[in-house]
């Protein structure tokens, strides 16, 4: 089901369609699919809005409902020249819905037949627009599953794709529990037919196909039964006949069998870029790969398609502004969680939607408070086989992982060096318990960190299971199983695996580089006692670093600030933050009694303390329903405020608690609906342990 327009003609609306949803009014439809209905729509000021509302069956499924809470989340983490932003949505409503930005035009397959294959400039700007849309997609973690013809836009702008993440929302593997394959026969990888694997190669090899069909109106690899579509992906030869060469070959890498030959996403849409370029004047870098910004600008410039007939929609009624303050706020202040209630995302003057730091897989100094006064940056390695220095005084707080531990090393133990293939199926099913002392200690350090981070939002009960797979070199860390597991709970197991496993391979590997074989990790969500497979939640190696730093400074991001959101269950971060937002309102309201440029926040409880165990970061953020914050001057002062009445208080608590590890910080504020913070600072309290 599509959330934009098609060929900007509105449907009338129906007997029995809403005249409201949420902050939008109804005036029509756009379409309708096996999900739902989407409903054109317009917001307050005449934004035209594309509203997608699920069927009331499927609204009364839990498991579809978490399954459209997950593609909310996934949706928000995107952005993009060539992506259509997601708006605001309410996974809780009785219907649920999700609201994305209107662009008319036609999908590929309704260009096709209507004017035959894109040609010249306006086809590398296809492949440009679209790959880049890919590359945007897998660089926030993402998986599309679903490119195909259908799901892209030609819009009077370039190509949209839509639906990211909505295959990847569907279900956690690339089969569905009752076997059935997921995807568009003609669109599926051969390592899906295969395994079911599916992964950013798989949508590569999807775009390839779609390039190709946009280049000569013909499905690479034919039409008929389902069986036959899928041997000729898994055996055939595409039909690239008619494609320039310099795509072509482009094209063909792409549509490799063999999902470690293909090309990647980025390294696509700049060898497409430069195609580009040699149509117009503008000549994009190569050293650092195609900015996405210019990239846009560029495919804008040299898209041609025939006009679309977008007829005037009807504007809706005026409103006071009061009234509609109201309404921002009451949206705002759900945001807290993504099963919180309606959420709302901004977008930037083109349409994207802005972000605070990007997301990184990173580590912090210290340890959250609380159970264990062990800290992910420490190898807590209890018999001391770390091979570094420890002495019985020295605060484990201040112990890093080593970014590089394998510096120096002619001949390490551990060879996957660099290695970035994704973990199949296979390696984590033939993974097993700690057969050796070392292995044992390396699973009780991981399984001990992980708890202490599940323990400081009350979800202690998941249980970290940690095995080995010495030919793969990886450790596995799995949960559960927990059935229907809240997708937060799912973010937050992922990331503490992710940190726990990094920083104690890191020191491991540093220790006894020689003889440990392990330096990868995965990271899998199990739902089910005895299922045969888990869910892949994240994978990466200790061996580039497990901090989440930029130029050597901390950055919170958004993952962190949604974590921090969850309650605590922590005393002493609940007396912390409780502390720490009355200090924090107290010099605020004294600054805005002076009259020096400060305002006065619309609502008594608009700043709020959470804390992410797993950076040991804490993060202030504040609810701007009314542009207290509008100017940088005004954030600036926030910042200033927050960061020196914050810093006092974890500093003190730091002093006198040696289980408190909390030191970084970060400010932000949502401002009006939005549902993704705008992140003014970041850094760290004790900056020598930067």
């Amino acid at each position: 089901m599509h959330t934009a327009g098609s060929g900007g003609r509105v449907q009338p609306a129906r007997p029995g369609d809403p005249t409201r949803i949420g902050p939008y009014r109804i005036i029509g439809r756009l379409g309708s699919g096996g999900m739902g209905t989407v409903h054109a729509a317009l917001s307050d000021d005449g934004t035209r809005v594309a509203v997608k509302v699920v069927h009331p069956a499927q609204a009364d499924d839990p498991e579809f409902r978490a399954r459209f809470r997950r593609e909310v989340q996934l949706s928000a983490r995107v952005s993009g020249p060539c992506l259509i932003p997601l708006l605001a949505a309410d996974p809780e409503a009785e219907l649920p819905w999700l609201a994305t930005a209107y662009a008319p035009g036609p999908t590929l397959n309704q260009h096709l037949a209507a004017h035959g294959p894109l040609t010249g400039s306006t086809l590398y700007a296809f492949a440009t627009g679209t790959a880049q849309a890919l590359a945007a997609i897998h660089a926030a973690g993402v998986i599309h599953r679903d490119v195909k013809p259908q799901n892209v836009i030609l819009s009077p702008a370039g190509p949209r794709v839509l639906d990211f993440g909505i295959a990847h929302a569907a279900d956690g593997t690339s089969v569905t529990r009752t076997g059935v394959m997921t995807g568009t026969p003609g669109w599926i990888s051969p390592e899906h037919y295969r395994t079911g694997t599916a992964g950013p190669a798989g949508d590569v090899f999807a775009w390839g196909a779609l390039v190709a069909y946009a280049a000569t109106g013909r499905l690479p690899f034919g039409t008929g039964a389902p069986d036959v579509v899928a041997f000729r992906v898994m055996s055939g030869d595409p039909d690239l006949d008619g494609i320039r060469a310099e795509l072509r070959e482009v094209v063909s890498k792409a549509l490799a069998k063999e999902p470690g030959h293909r090309i990647s996403a980025i390294c696509a849409a700049e060898s497409c870029s430069l195609l580009l370029s040699d149509q117009s004047t503008q000549v994009l870098p190569t050293d650092a790969g195609p900015e996405p910004t210019r990239v846009g600008a560029l495919v804008a410039e040299e898209w041609r398609v025939p006009p679309v007939d977008d007829p005037a929609w009807p504007a809706p009624p005026g409103r006071p502004w009061r009234r509609k303050a109201a309404g921002v706020l009451a949206a705002a202040a759900v945001v807290g969680g993504i099963t919180g209630g309606a959420l709302a995302f901004p977008t930037n003057g083109s349409g994207d939607r802005t972000a605070g730091a990007a997301q990184t897989p990173g580590a912090s100094s210290g340890s959250p408070s609380g159970t264990s006064p062990s800290a992910p940056d420490q190898a807590a390695d209890p018999a001391g086989t770390s091979g570094e220095a420890n002495t019985p005084t020295a605060d484990p707080r201040g112990v890093r992982a080593p970014a590089d531990p394998l510096a120096g090393i002619p001949n390490p133990a551990y060879t996957r060096a660099d290695d970035t293939t994704q973990p199949h199926d296979g390696e984590w099913a033939a993974s097993t318990r700690a057969a050796t002392p070392e292995e044992e200690q390396v699973e009780k350090a991981i399984r001990d960190q992980v708890k202490s981070v599940l323990a400081t939002k009350a979800i202690s009960h998941i249980e970290p299971v940690v095995t080995f797979n010495r030919r793969a070199q990886t450790v596995m860390v799995t949960s559960g199983p927990v059935p229907q597991i809240p997708d937060d709970h799912t973010e937050l197991f992922g990331r503490a695996g992710e940190m726990a496993a990094c920083t104690v391979l890191a020191h491991r590997l540093k220790g006894h580089p020689t003889t440990w074989p392990y330096g990868r990790y995965a990271v899998y969500g199990k739902d089910a006692d005895g299922s045969p497979a888990a869910t892949l939640l994240d994978f990466g190696e200790a061996t580039t670093g497990c901090h989440g730093e930029v130029a050597g400074k901390w950055q919170g991001d958004e993952t962190g600030m949604e974590t921090a959101q969850m309650p605590s269950s922590d005393k002493a971060e609940i007396r912390v933050a409780d502390d720490t937002v009355k200090a924090i309102n107290t010099v605020w309201d004294a600054r805005v009694a002076e009259g020096n440029g400060p305002v006065a926040f619309d609502r008594d409880d608009a700043v709020t303390l959470g804390f992410d165990p797993v950076e040991k970061a804490a993060y202030v953020w504040a609810w701007d329903g009314y542009g207290a914050l509008s100017s940088r001057a005004q954030q600036g002062a926030f910042q200033h405020v927050a960061e020196k009445t914050l810093c006092k208080k974890l500093v003190a608590e730091y002093t006198a608690n040696r289980n408190w590890g909390y030191t970084r910080w970060s400010v932000g504020f949502y401002t009006g609906n939005s549902g993704v913070p705008v992140i003014i600072g970041s850094g760290d309290c004790l900056p020598q342990r930067q």
